[in-house]
């Protein structure tokens, strides 16, 4: 639906001034900007101050022939002047709130600068941590991804798209660029229609229906057709099936890619074909590039579409009313409210993969940190503007918390070093100490776009310290910053604590040191496994089970748990579906985690065990609920997760999806009752073997596994009639 003033420009306008609507120009310096804007340009890249946005505001609305205002886009990833943990980190919250709450602080920050357009949430189901953009996105689950996307949607676009606080949303990569071939940016994805409804479009359609305005389109191909000029899901799925009226924005250069990828001759029939399939704004210059006999390739009906398209969101931002922001309310550094969210959310997203007590820190008098990242300001993680605040050490912020303490800084070794000399110094200051502090992981430059790495093993010699220190007889405790999971099999064993603290953002190091020390509880949960190498890769709980599923003991198990099945009696124990050389599963599986607070949970319970497939189809749910118990000393997060598991279907089902989940605070000696509806939409799939696709409950048994990680959760269950 358009408005009056959307529709008289429309037919005011030449075709020259609509194409301009259609093209956003990635970082132009200012002068060239303004000259552009004044030919006509619809949109920018350009990370400015608010004076300067203004500036080239007035620049459209007042030296222009239709005074349009520009859209002002730029990558406001996990923050703008107060930065976030990475989304993956944000994921392991399992706190769809606080990842509503970082992105509406971003997009302050942002829009009170001018910036009307982000490039995120990056909803790519990600299984395969070699691919680098892991870092951007929200993990290997469809749920999780799906909650935590429209959660930042939410965040990003408030309640009004025209209020002062409030930036356009893009849901991208469109579609399944999380699924490259070797891991490895760019790459080719070939798919199943199965495999795409289920896992990759899944998150985008809750993202359309939760109102992103605008759409990124992939730069990969899917089943051989490049996603800038894929109609059929461009247009065909998400345009007509799914009723999105946004915007279908290219990424970087998408367009003039199609030459390279080999299904355009020249620029002209990249154009043609990617506004043909669906795209409405191109990132670059191709438009610009072509004469009027080369846009003519795109009909009239098409080019007005996208342009309609492109103003009604200038409309729904309030630009044409309100092109300028207060410069006096810009801002332009960290508030004591944003740095207090920002360091709740890194502790928040710290995951305690082990732990045999060293954790937390009691009142230590002597402590080493040592490890690159113990005296480290980079904690802030890929995809972060050259204007965000800086963040602070881990011996900095140590010392500020434990200021009676012998706080000595070692670093050993450098993060992407070969060199080990610092090892024997790092040992001679361990033996005096109480604790030791390792602090390890990969820099943000070997994470994020074009940072695919073959070997997921701590670069450097950091892993000769880890063993190095476990030798020393010193309690010690390993926190990861890293913005990918990684290969830890080499030195797990050795470490008596372990904290994945991820890239954590402006306030990581205050965050880590909450956490080491009790201040904070780490409760979060893996938002993907960890592999023990790199062989297994990709590898995630939601799995098919084979014809073959690997056995312990003449019982059939999935990766991760023992679902109970006698295996074919006929079927030797070599011959399934696993490697010679490694043990089965991960090394920490989706969902894991741990805390400082203990709990007891009852048996997990549905509210009836059986439910007619009509009354499903209604709108019927059941509620499976589980009490928890805190019966420790201290509060404490518990992080309840539901999996469904589909016991006989017409297709062969995961082992288990993640169909809900919930965290709450408990006092000590607290119960609660955790309570989640399971309808048609959790114990649903979708069937591609049809000539359309339909989302569908067969009949049958399903157990719902409910716990605090996937691996300990207790089956309960029920039957759909």
């Amino acid at each position: 639906m358009t408005t009056d003033r959307v529709q008289d420009l429309i037919a005011r306008m030449t075709p020259e001034e609509k194409w301009g609507q259609l093209q956003i120009i990635f970082r132009p310096h200012r002068a060239d900007a303004e000259d552009l804007v004044r030919r006509g340009l619809g949109s920018v890249f350009w990370p400015r101050s608010a004076a300067q946005t203004n500036a080239l505001q007035r620049v459209a609305v007042e030296q222009t022939r239709l005074g349009i205002p520009v859209l002002v886009g730029l990558d406001v990833i996990h923050g703008q002047r107060t930065i976030g943990p990475v989304p993956l980190a944000q994921a392991a919250s399992f706190d769809p709130e606080l990842v509503r709450a970082l992105a509406a602080s971003a997009a302050a920050e942002a829009r009170s600068g001018g910036v009307t357009w982000t490039f995120s949430p990056m909803l790519d189901v990600s299984r395969d941590p070699r691919w680098g953009r892991v870092v951007e996105g929200f993990g290997e689950d469809v749920h999780l991804t799906a909650v935590m996307g429209t959660a930042m949607v939410r965040g990003y676009q408030g309640e009004d798209l025209a209020g002062a606080g409030a930036i356009a949303a893009t849901a991208k990569h469109f579609v399944a660029y999380g699924q490259p071939e070797g891991g490895r940016d760019y790459n080719t994805v070939d798919l199943s229609p199965h495999r795409l409804r289920n896992v990759h479009l899944e998150p985008f359609w809750a993202a359309v229906a939760a109102g992103a305005a605008s759409i990124m389109a992939a730069f990969n191909t899917v089943s051989g057709v490049p996603m800038h000029a894929h109609r059929g899901l461009l247009t065909g799925v998400l345009k007509e099936e799914w009723d999105f009226d946004g915007i279908v924005v290219g990424d970087a250069d998408g367009v003039r890619n199609l030459l390279p990828h080999g299904v355009a001759e020249d620029l002209a029939d990249a154009v043609g074909l990617a506004f043909g399939a669906g795209l409405d704004v191109e990132m670059g210059g191709a438009p610009w590039d072509l004469d009027d006999a080369a846009r003519a390739r795109v009909d009239t009906a098409r080019l007005d579409d996208a342009v309609t398209r492109v103003l009604m969101l200038k409309e729904r931002l309030g630009l044409f009313d309100r092109p300028y922001v207060d410069e006096a309310a810009e801002i332009t550094a960290p508030t004591p409210a944003s740095r207090a969210l920002a360091r709740r959310a890194a502790a928040r997203s710290a995951v305690l993969l082990k732990n045999d007590g060293t954790l937390p820190l009691h009142a230590p008098r002597r402590v080493l940190l040592t490890g690159p990242f113990a005296d480290s300001t980079d904690h802030l993680g890929a995809w972060t503007q050259s204007f965000g605040a800086a963040a602070g050490t881990i011996a900095d912020a140590m010392r500020d918390r434990l200021p009676h303490a012998d706080v000595r800084v070692m670093s050993g070794v450098d993060v992407l070093d070969d060199d080990a000399e610092g090892i024997p110094a790092v040992l001679a200051a361990a033996r005096g100490c109480d604790v030791v502090v390792v602090c390890v992981g990969e820099p943000s430059s070997l994470s994020g776009e074009a940072a695919s790495r073959s070997d997921l093993r701590l670069p450097g010699r950091q892993a000769d310290l880890i063993r190095a220190v476990a030798g020393c007889g010193i309690p010690f405790v390993v926190v990861l910053e890293n913005g990918r999971p990684l290969v830890v099999a080499d030195w797990i064993d050795d470490a008596p604590a372990v904290l994945e603290a991820w890239h954590g953002g402006t306030e990581a190091a205050r965050a880590i040191v909450d956490v080491l020390v009790g201040d904070a509880e780490p409760a979060g949960r893996l938002p993907m496994s960890f592999p023990r190498s790199a062989g297994q890769v990709p590898i995630h709980y939601a799995h098919e089970n084979t014809g073959r599923p690997a056995t312990t003991g003449g019982t059939l198990t999935t990766d991760v748990v023992d679902i109970g099945v006698q295996g074919p009696a006929n079927v030797a124990e070599k011959f399934t579906s696993k490697y010679l050389d490694l043990e089965l599963g991960p090394q920490f599986a989706f969902g894991h985690g741990g805390g400082y607070a203990t709990f007891a949970r009852s048996a997990p319970a549905v509210s009836e065990g059986c439910v007619r497939l009509e009354e499903l189809e209604a709108g019927r749910s059941v509620t499976v609920t589980i009490d928890v118990t805190n019966t420790s000393e201290r509060s404490g997060d518990d992080v309840i997760q539901v999996y469904v598991e589909d016991v006989v279907a017409s297709i062969a089902p995961p082992v288990r999806r993640l169909v809900a989940f919930d965290r709450r605070t408990l006092a000590p000696g607290e119960t609660t009752t955790f309570g989640m509806d399971i309808g048609f939409e959790q114990l649903g799939f979708w069937r591609t073997d049809a000539a359309a696709a339909a989302f569908v409950v067969e009949p049958g048994l399903f157990r719902l596994h409910v716990g605090s990680t996937l691996t300990t959760a207790v089956p309960v269950e029920l039957r759909v009639e």
